[in-house]
């Protein structure tokens, strides 16, 4: 068959995501190539946060896009697809009638998963084979409305919690009161069992202020905790326009960002970390890997 193309579209709290991956079904190796990544960022979580509701306008907007992302799916002759709304869509009330309706006008079903799920499909990216079997890591994900944590320990994927603070949901100030206690709590006692612990982090804002940072070069992809406090330090300084236009920051990156480097900085503290790994990888990696497993499963039992 040759070349083949899988999709997955992510509809998170602060943008919308779609990415085309490729691989060769006639080789040995399953490695996959990149072929498109488009990133829109609608941010529906500021809408589902303050409001309970995904509102009209990003209703029609997100409806549009499903439809552009449909039609860049059929020009790259895409086999199979996954679509994903998490955190922003989990707390709409009118989440589940709004999918319904783009899966009736665009033929795209979409799931709303929960932050286990989420937890889960961030891990399906295979990230494991990367690591050292003798050491504790935890997969971080931080994205708009929830932050995942999977913890691996011995290559083994133990446990997967997700917590509802992420970066939209803290601009709108509708984090609960008790959330940020209970990750403290569940994260401290985590690091008493398994000492040493390493975070491996993924989204959009830990690859940028990695970028952003005095450790940052194409070959490494170790970041320090350190070095991720002096940026924060410097980031935090500047206004919001004055770090849009001195770091080349985009206005939905710009505020996100703090946010960002916050949660990472708490879950050093409560992890006692000193060390984030940072490869270029997130939730939409791991449904196009979980897709294609099930894939090959369906094959190889027909």
């Amino acid at each position: 068959m040759g070349k083949v193309n899988y999709a997955a579209i992510d509809i998170g709290s602060n943008a919308v995501r779609l990415l085309i991956k490729s691989i060769d079904d006639e080789s040995i190796d399953t490695l996959f190539t990149k072929a498109l990544l488009v990133r829109v960022p609608l941010r529906l979580g500021a809408d589902a946060f303050l409001t309970g509701e995904i509102s009209s306008k990003k209703s029609k907007n997100l409806l549009r896009l499903i439809k552009a992302y449909r039609q860049l799916m059929k020009i790259y002759d895409v086999v199979d697809y996954r679509a994903c709304a998490t955190s922003a869509m989990r707390d709409s009330k009118n989440g589940k009638k709004l999918i319904q309706e783009i899966a009736r006008k665009t033929g795209i079903k979409i799931e709303i998963i929960n932050g286990e799920e989420e937890a889960k499909l961030v891990y399906d990216n295979h990230i494991e084979q990367l690591l050292d079997k003798n050491k504790n890591y935890i997969y971080v994900d931080v994205g708009g409305g929830s932050t995942e944590v999977s913890l691996i320990s011995k290559g083994t994927l133990i446990s997967s919690r997700s917590y509802n603070i992420g970066t939209v949901r803290i601009l709108e100030g509708k984090v609960k009161e008790e959330v940020p206690f209970i990750m403290k709590a569940e994260l401290t006692q985590l690091a008493e069992i398994y000492p040493d612990i390493i975070i491996i982090g993924s989204g959009g804002n830990i690859n940028k202020l990695f970028r952003l940072s005095d450790q940052y070069n194409k070959k490494s992809i170790v970041f320090p905790i350190a070095s991720l406090e002096k940026l924060a330090t410097v980031l935090k300084s500047y206004s919001l326009e004055d770090r849009m236009k001195e770091f080349k920051l985009k206005p939905d990156r710009a505020d996100v960002i703090i946010p960002a480097a916050d949660i990472f900085l708490h879950i050093a503290k409560y992890t006692k970390a000193t060390t984030i790994l940072v490869p270029t990888i997130g939730l939409v990696d791991g449904m196009i890997d979980s897709l294609y497993e099930k894939n090959v499963e369906r094959k190889r039992k027909g």
